[in-house]
């Protein structure tokens, strides 16, 4: 075990973050503690996967003497630090870290770190795509994960320094590091997880974070369009690149749409990218995530041929406007990611023909009201589930408008056979929840794969 590594440390959740972590640091010597409310039976595949390292388990809850002889606490990020265990430690002093945190210490390349409210995953899958493009030609490895598929605490050890890493952060993550990535982006920032944070003050300090620790050598990327990215203009340390779609002022480098290009101006002139038609992406939030990964890939170094081959033929990640079949005259599509309402404007947005809307899950606390509005002007049906189907139901009101009726059912499963009976030739069916999974479902990609299944079970 090196010495910057600590001695004895207590991991707080044991899902995919927690359980790589767990081997990071046991293989190195480290006394580790895996803690999870969960039963041992819940956990069964989690500890046969660790079962050839030491790892203490502490199981069935989060007792405070866990603490005891600990020098370091990391919790997952889908613990929330009000947690007594998380606040005792910090009321002891203890030091709080995450997997992202001690990956970003023990990379031994560049990394690429991308936050906002909406549009990391996709942003984050297309610099990846271009890092991949631009990779194959220079035989560089490039690594993609963080809050989207693997912790790259997992792959550090395979990493050399001409590689690049591209990582995408959420605010739980954020709110406890003291460590920026080298090319840092925040994309949008609008409210959201104010369930965890409690006030918009609280979530956007936790997203500034990501810029907080960066030195004068290294590199930001904000939406000059966005208020909330805009704003953290003042944390900026060393270069700044902006993306927008209109031209960004003289002096002020950044992305934009020029025509039917996108097009990169470096403070005087302008610089064709490539084409707009490469863009195989729906809805206007797609194109600034385009223009967001362009900006990117130009803060690396990454040529304007791989940032094309990136995006040519990219139709979108998992679950976010994601095409699952056609049936009953109708397009279907999975939009499970969308687990806060303005996330489920820009797929309405995103569609001209009639909509059928399922939305719900549970509710973040945040306005449903612009979203209601939206509804009677661009929403044909709206069929509610989960436990946040009153709350909506409240906001949108009675029928009106475009909206020619609202239905209620308990679950997904029921929404889905619902939309069935009552769908016609030439709709489109729309999972966009607006809420999240966490009252029937793991995550949004559990939600999103059982609605898949039962559509394409539709007879």
């Amino acid at each position: 075990m090196t010495s910057s590594l600590p001695s004895r440390v207590l991991i707080i959740g044991a899902a995919r973050q927690g359980t790589a972590l767990a081997r990071y640091l046991a293989e190195r010597g480290a006394q580790v503690i895996l803690n999870d409310a969960r039963s041992p039976e819940q956990l069964q595949a989690a500890r046969a996967a660790l079962a050839d390292v030491p790892v203490e388990w502490a199981l069935g809850g989060h007792p405070l003497s866990l603490l005891d002889g600990v020098d370091l606490v990391c919790p997952s990020g889908g613990v929330p630090l009000d947690l007594p265990l998380v606040a005792e430690a910090q009321r002891r002093g203890i030091p709080l870290s995450n997997d992202s945190q001690i990956f970003l210490e023990a990379a031994p390349c560049p990394v690429i770190g991308i936050t906002g409210s909406a549009g990391k995953t996709t942003t984050t899958t297309l610099v990846g795509r271009m890092a991949e493009a631009w990779g194959g030609v220079r035989k560089l490895g490039v690594w993609v994960g963080g809050n989207i598929g693997n912790p790259l605490i997992a792959d550090v050890e395979r990493m050399s320094p001409q590689d690049l890493a591209v990582m995408e952060l959420s605010s739980f993550q954020l709110e406890v590091m003291t460590r920026s990535p080298q090319v840092a982006a925040v994309l949008n920032l609008t409210p959201n997880h104010l369930d965890r944070h409690g006030t918009m003050e609280a979530y956007a300090a936790a997203k500034r974070r990501i810029l907080d620790f960066q030195g004068t050598g290294d590199t930001a990327i904000l939406n000059r369009e966005d208020p909330g990215s805009w704003a953290l203009a003042d944390a900026v340390r060393g270069s700044l690149i902006t993306f927008g779609v209109a031209q960004p002022p003289e002096g002020l480098p950044g992305t934009f749409r020029r025509g039917d290009q996108i097009a990169f101006w470096d403070g005087q002139s302008p610089r064709d990218l490539f084409p707009l038609e490469v863009i195989r992406l729906r809805g206007e939030h797609n194109l600034y995530n385009v223009l967001a990964a362009c900006a990117i890939a130009q803060a690396a170094g990454i040529p304007p041929e791989a940032m094309r081959a990136g995006v040519d033929g990219f139709r979108g990640v998992a679950h976010r406007l994601e095409f699952v079949r056609s049936w009953g005259g109708a397009d279907w599509y999975n939009d499970s990611i969308a687990t806060a309402p303005e996330r489920t404007i820009a797929a309405i947005r995103a569609f001209d023909k009639p909509l059928v809307l399922l939305l719900g899950g549970r509710d973040k606390k945040l306005p449903w009201d612009d979203l209601a509005a939206l509804v009677h002007r661009r929403v044909k049906r709206v069929i509610l589930f989960g436990e946040a189907a009153d709350l909506i139901a409240e906001a949108i009101g009675s029928p009106g408008g475009t909206l020619r009726s609202l239905a209620r059912c308990d679950t997904l499963e029921q929404a889905v056979q619902t939309a069935a009976e009552v769908v016609e030739p030439g709709d489109v069916v729309l999972l966009s929840p607006g809420g999240t999974s966490f009252d029937a479902f793991r995550d949004f990609a559990e939600r999103g794969e059982q609605y898949r299944k039962w559509v394409n079970q539709l007879p």
